[in-house]
């Protein structure tokens, strides 16, 4: 972003860092190493944090004026890493009762 336009975009509502993170995801593979170092390189932030972030961010529907093609393929991701994590837990159920 120019660096003379404000903190949000007035077209989706997103901040910059919201953005930068977006950014990010599309682009991470042309970084050099692996993802978590250009977390921390990019974002200071641990790695945790940064998926927390990015989890909150693709549930906003500025996300998706941003860049609707990439929010819904991390939803997709983030959707079917849940599901596998549920049937990979054999006392899912019994937990859910106890």
């Amino acid at each position: 972003m120019p660096e003379n336009e404000a903190a949000s975009c007035p077209a989706t509502g997103l901040s910059e860092r919201d953005s930068a993170i977006l950014d990010f995801e599309r682009e991470w593979t042309r970084h050099v190493g692996a993802k978590e170092e250009a977390i921390s390189s990019q974002f200071h932030v641990s790695s945790a944090r940064y998926y927390q972030m990015l989890n909150a961010v693709i549930d906003s529907p500025a996300a998706v004026r941003y860049d609707p093609m990439l929010v819904s393929r991390l939803r997709r991701s983030r959707d079917n890493r849940m599901r596998t994590r549920s049937v990979r837990s054999p006392h899912h159920d019994e937990e859910l009762t106890d």
